[in-house]
């Protein structure tokens, strides 16, 4: 019996060192396969045309972002004051760069934990905002799977905390950083 327990043990110990090494990157691998673009496009509807198009945020993002007070701005999209298009352009550029950031593996605790923030503000707003409820919002230990706010993101949320957890992982420009600041530092 401790044969097979130190057999085990040692397969164990094997697994928890390829997953230190695989785990980040096959977790920014399904994040870019899986939610790269579903936030680009969703970015996109946000911005007005050309380079600068972030600093014009189109009606869609104000819609998007607060459905609230739209409504009650009666869709008159000049009522809106700074802060709701600091907010607006603050958002949009998060949606762009903290996913690109993941997927090259740069920064990737600080962008992993912000894209956690993210999908916290963007669930809040999609329940109290524009009012999911039902089958779309689920409810956490049911039978069902496929509910777009609580099952969906809880899982983006375990793959974005893999990240804030471990990093960046092989492939990743943290990974290049870190190895250069340590050869110079070797170099001093």
């Amino acid at each position: 019996m401790n044969t097979l327990i130190t057999k085990y043990n040692h397969v164990a110990a094997a697994l928890d060192e390829l997953g230190t090494l695989l785990l980040p990157l096959l977790a920014r691998l399904v994040f870019a396969a899986v939610l790269l673009f579903y936030f680009w496009a969703s970015a996109s509807t946000k911005i007005g045309p050309g380079l600068t198009g972030f600093l014009m945020p189109t009606d869609g993002a104000y819609i998007q972002i607060f459905p609230q007070a739209t409504e009650a701005f009666g869709y008159d999209f000049s009522r809106f004051g700074a802060l709701h298009y600091l907010v607006v352009v603050a958002g949009t550029l998060a949606e762009f760069l903290l996913p690109l950031l993941i997927v090259i593996g740069l920064f990737t605790r600080l962008a992993a934990l912000g894209m956690i923030g993210f999908v916290t503000v963007q669930s809040i707003v999609d329940v109290y905002g524009h009012g999911v409820s039902g089958d779309t919002l689920g409810a956490v230990f049911d039978r069902a799977s496929g509910a777009l706010i609580w099952d969906q993101r809880l899982l983006w949320a375990l793959l974005l905390s893999i990240l804030v957890l471990k990093g960046g992982g092989l492939l990743s420009l943290d990974r290049l950083l870190q190895r250069r600041i340590a050869g110079l530092a070797q170099a001093s």
